[in-house]
């Protein structure tokens, strides 16, 4: 649908601030009804920080906004949703230990006699759940039992559940598969022809061309230009976000594959991890693709020691003897990161300051009779915020205070000071702007180069084809192949991840006959 000349939102000289950071400078915006209105920029630029306050989570420092031409100022997130805008927010805000169908409609839930009406509550929940692809899902699973990209899902399915005259999506596809991404994507056109306004943040930007009407580039809390989206070639888009190019994207190490770093066999955990065995050698990046659900977050937690496998057994660094990893701790004792998919929940720690996160996996090193040499650790922490590219006021800076995409690479500077041997990465560019995505593609390449042994979880699998020596492919639990970079397809990754999935005449699926 084409949007109209009438300005739905209109924000006009907004300016905020936080401790250290001038976050949004004189930022001026616009929505029309039935729009999809593309925010792009790299972290830190001020795309989360403009729509929050659009959504009445933050307040600007100054400027001012009207909604269908009248004032508009809302004074909280319940305030603004009073007025229909509403925002699905890059990080979760979902409760863990309710349900998924009380998660959508936590704040709406039917009532009979007093009580919640349950089978009602659940027949809504099924129709929100099948408009994201969500149908397998029983309503009544508690959010915290689904990982990170089905979470997201419940968001989104709990955002389109309501009605909206704007609906902001902050990094909805983050952790979507190409197939997810096309059914959110139908709903956005529904919402569009209804004539809702849609404000959409992606990193992601052949994505944001094809679903977008306009675009507006931030950079540095500026506008740097709005450009409509049929005229604008990504390579453009990149080049005002960054200010540069950045060259070619394909960074695969090529190196020759040396010593065999982990051996895991018949590794068994309930229904998502079913007999899996793989090799991982030091100089390759070995890529995990698959659907959402298949299994690969919950196999290499079990390699990880974060979840006890029931059976299996995993193997480092050519020894014939079985690793004994019970938890975590044995795990990084024994040379192995994990850079896990949710990394405010567990990758760091929030109330601390990006110096004590970047050093925390490591500290004996740092340390001096019991002491923390705070010099030393405050250099260290400088130079990873320098070489990675974190955006913060100083090392001091609180990491809860930081964007998603910075508070990713605090994560990942903590796993390259600990100067593991094998090194997972689950989901490393989720929330990334394409900037430091490519540069967390480059240090892939080069820590492979220094004989490291790199899993590389992705939901991307362009991702993975560009920076991957081989890709194993799992599907319903179980690895439906692997696949060399001479050799492999997109056609043929694909086939083999939806291969768990598919009945064949007998009723079965492939993984079953």
């Amino acid at each position: 649908m084409s949007p109209t000349a009438d300005r739905l939102l209109l924000a006009s000289c907004i300016a905020k601030s936080f401790p250290g950071v001038q976050a949004l400078r004189s930022v001026d915006f616009d929505l029309r009804a039935g729009e999809v209105h593309a925010l792009v920029g790299e972290n830190g630029a001020g795309k989360s920080t403009l729509t929050r306050i659009l959504a009445g989570i933050e307040s600007p420092d100054a400027g001012r906004m009207a909604l269908d031409g009248q004032a508009y100022s809302p004074r909280s997130r319940a305030d603004a949703e009073a007025h229909g805008v509403r925002m699905v927010m890059q990080e979760l805000n979902l409760v863990a230990n309710l349900t998924v169908a009380e998660n959508i409609f936590i704040k709406r839930m039917p009532r009979r006699l007093g009580f919640i009406d349950y089978r009602r509550l659940h027949e809504s929940a099924r129709d929100a759940m099948a408009k994201v692809g969500l149908e397998d899902v029983d309503p009544a699973t508690p959010v915290k039992s689904l990982g990170v990209g089905r979470q997201q899902m419940v968001e989104i399915a709990a955002g389109l559940s309501r009605r909206c005259r704007v609906l902001a999506l902050d990094e909805p596809t983050a952790s979507l598969t190409d197939s997810e991404v096309e059914r959110l994507f139908s709903q956005i056109r529904r919402l569009q022809a209804e004539g809702v306004g849609i404000i959409y943040i992606s990193h992601r930007i052949e994505e944001v061309l094809s679903i977008a009407d306009r675009v507006t580039v931030l950079r540095d809390g500026q506008i740097v230009g709005v450009r409509t989206a049929k005229d604008v070639a990504p390579e453009d888009v990149i080049r005002m976000m960054v200010g540069r190019d950045l060259g070619d994207e394909c960074l695969a190490p090529v190196g020759g594959r040396g010593a065999m770093a982990l051996r895991v066999v018949g590794l068994t955990r309930g229904e998502r991890v079913r007999d899996v065995s793989f090799e991982a050698y030091r100089g390759e990046v070995l890529g995990l693709a698959g659907l959402m659900g298949s299994g690969r977050t919950e196999t290499v937690r079990a390699v990880f020691g974060a979840d006890v496998p029931e059976s299996g057994e995993v193997y480092l660094y050519g020894d014939e003897e079985p690793a004994r990893i019970r938890r975590p701790r044995d795990a990084v004792r024994r040379g192995i990161a994990l850079l896990t998919e949710d990394r405010k929940e567990q990758g760091l720690f929030l109330s601390l300051p990006v110096r004590a996160n970047v050093s925390i996996a490591k500290l004996a090193a740092l340390s001096r009779l019991g002491w923390i040499r705070a010099a030393r650790e405050r250099h260290i922490a400088c130079e990873y915020a320098r070489s990675l590219g974190i955006k913060c006021s100083s090392v001091e800076q609180t990491v809860g205070h930081l964007s998603g995409g910075n508070q990713q690479k605090v994560v990942i500077a903590k796993w390259l000071h600990r100067d593991c041997d094998i090194l997972i990465f689950d989901e490393p560019t989720r929330g990334i702007d394409i900037g430091a995505r490519f540069e967390i593609h480059r240090m892939l390449r080069d820590l492979a180069a220094r004989g490291k042994a790199i899993l590389l979880v992705s939901s991307d699998l362009k991702e993975l084809m560009a920076v991957c020596n081989r890709i194993l492919v799992m599907s319903a639990g179980r690895v439906a192949g692997t696949f060399q970079r001479d050799s492999w397809s997109q056609e043929a990754i694909m086939k083999a991840a939806f291969s768990g999935y598919v009945q064949t005449s007998g009723g079965a699926t492939a993984h079953e006959r």
